[in-house]
């Protein structure tokens, strides 16, 4: 199967909620308003996956922070990103349900990663639950202990990436 990306689209709004309500509880999911805000705001570090039809069947999309962790302000107002330096956040990485476990969520990640190194960021920077940390530590995040998010009233995990040969002041 082949998997394209390209930045979102407007009209690709359905389609994203779609898949962000299949891999979120109603509680984590972003709002269509959130997401729309998002594709608006910082397509430069929104990432669709599509398929031969340029169909939405994944995405990663995250704002660049100056902090190592993500706060939970973040899943709430979006702001332009700046173009070089910083974190990149990861607010959702999620893939559509007839495509699971065909390395689109890895495809993702890997081309996260390497626009982040084209753009010097010092990292990538996310949160997830107890049952991810294995898979996300499978891609070379680090464990950095329990996140003070209080985002859906669960436990979420800080997880960081470090990038090698990137300049470590923003």
């Amino acid at each position: 199967m082949n998997v394209f990306f390209r930045p979102p689209k407007e009209d690709d709004i359905d389609q994203i909620m779609q898949i962000e309500n299949a891999g979120f509880t109603a509680d984590e999911a972003a709002s269509k308003s959130a997401m729309m805000d998002r594709i608006l705001t910082i397509s430069d570090s929104f990432i669709v996956a599509v398929n031969e039809k340029d169909y939405p069947i994944g995405y990663v999309v995250g704002p660049i922070i100056f902090k190592r962790y993500l706060s939970d302000d973040l899943f709430e107002s979006t702001r332009p990103n700046q173009p070089f330096g910083g974190y990149q956040s990861i607010l959702s990485l999620a893939v559509a349900p007839d495509y699971r476990n065909c390395q689109i969520g890895n495809k993702l990640l890997s081309a996260l990663e390497e626009k982040c190194r084209l753009q010097n960021r010092k990292g990538i920077t996310l949160t997830c639950l107890e049952s991810l940390v294995p898979y996300y530590k499978k891609h070379g995040y680090q464990l950095e202990g329990l996140s003070e998010s209080q985002h859906a009233g669960v436990a979420w995990y800080n997880m960081v990436l470090e990038l090698a040969n990137t300049p470590n002041e923003f």
